[in-house]
């Protein structure tokens, strides 16, 4: 994820740069359910390679969103949940999630009338 240099002109384009990334509001949702493993996470979200689900967790992590824990045992298990700071930002989400269910037909109705006419 490029970050950007310098300050943000508002809280949304603050709120953007941190969930900016194809999965990364996926994985708040998986993670709201709760502490997953990294399976658990991959097998809730099989379209995403190992090496980018990776790369998000790590960059949730560094943006305080998504905690890792790693528990001393034999086999080693890591534990991956929400902070604080990501469960609020998961309770903002929430209605853009009802707005796209509200207008989820309309939605994939213009995307196949645009994949129409770029055949």
């Amino acid at each position: 994820m490029s970050r950007r240099n310098g300050p943000y002109e508002c809280g949304l384009d603050a709120a953007v740069d941190v969930i900016g990334g194809k999965w990364k509001v996926l994985l708040l949702w998986a993670l709201a359910e709760g502490p997953r493993r990294f399976g658990e996470l991959k097998r809730a979200l099989p379209a995403i390679s190992e090496k980018v689900l990776i790369q998000q967790l790590r960059e949730m992590e560094r943006d305080r969103i998504v905690h890792r824990e790693v528990h001393h045992q034999v086999p080693p298990k890591v534990e991956y949940s929400l902070t604080a700071l990501g469960t609020s930002l998961n309770t903002a989400l929430e209605p853009l999630g009802e707005w796209g269910r509200a207008h989820l037909r309309e939605i994939e109705e213009t995307y196949e009338a645009r994949r129409s006419r770029a055949s």
